[in-house]
């Protein structure tokens, strides 16, 4: 048996694409089963998995259904320790932990205003107070991260672990959104933009399913930013 992966959309579902690099980060490969964003609703669809509701959702392989991103991060990595999803310094977990839980439960401003969306990227975006205050905070919590860990490595924690995949989507939200950030900051998202794993994501995107106008924003449109 495997693991089965059930998503959403490649282009516009931030929590698939963080579910999704779990199984990257780790080498494996599930059955993947995605869910139509642009057919019934998103529960309806899971109906099977109840009581899950929302993607991504992870159904082991003895069958347990794991219905929530963190919680997948952290069941994977109790089921391959040795997969580099954290680091050993307990230290850097911690820390990378408490990222990815603010992330998780955090910055409502952002996730509104700017859903990811991987087809399209805008500029000259006027933006919230609210959206701002989520992205000062954003910045301050990852120069925290990376004043300390960044001579190991350009990810947060030096190397690639969960609290990246957690801010992966927020990488993609300030490129495509033409977001104003400081130097270390845009350094970072260059990071996710060129990392292969989200290319290969980002390709999905651009080649399956179809363009949801509702997701689509009226500013003014420009190239999505080049990753070198």
């Amino acid at each position: 048996m495997t693991y089965k992966l059930f998503i959403g959309d490649y282009a516009y579902s931030s929590w698939s694409l963080r579910g999704w690099l779990l199984f990257r980060r780790l080498g494996l490969t599930p059955e993947i089963h995605l869910v139509d964003f642009n057919s019934t609703g998103v529960a309806e669809q899971l109906r099977a998995l109840a009581p899950a509701r929302t993607v991504p959702v992870m159904q082991t392989p003895e069958g347990s259904v794991i219905w929530d991103s963190l919680a997948m991060a952290e069941d994977l990595h109790e089921r391959h320790p040795d997969g580099g999803l954290w680091p050993a310094d307990p230290a850097a977990r911690g820390l990378g932990r408490a990222l990815a839980a603010e992330m998780h439960s955090g910055f409502a401003a952002l996730r509104g205003e700017c859903p990811m969306n991987l087809r399209t990227a805008y500029k000259d975006v006027p933006l919230s107070d609210e959206t701002r205050a989520d992205i000062a905070r954003i910045e301050t919590i990852w120069a925290y991260a990376r004043d300390r860990y960044g001579a190991d490595g350009p990810w947060l924690l030096g190397t690639y672990s969960i609290a990246d995949i957690a801010f992966a989507p927020v990488a993609a939200r300030f490129a495509g959104y033409d977001v104003a950030l400081s130097q270390g900051s845009r350094d970072y998202v260059q990071t996710h933009l060129a990392d292969p794993w989200f290319r290969d994501w980002r390709s999905l995107a651009l080649t399956t399913g179809d363009t949801l106008p509702w997701y689509a924003k009226p500013f003014d449109t420009r190239p999505w930013p080049d990753p070198s």
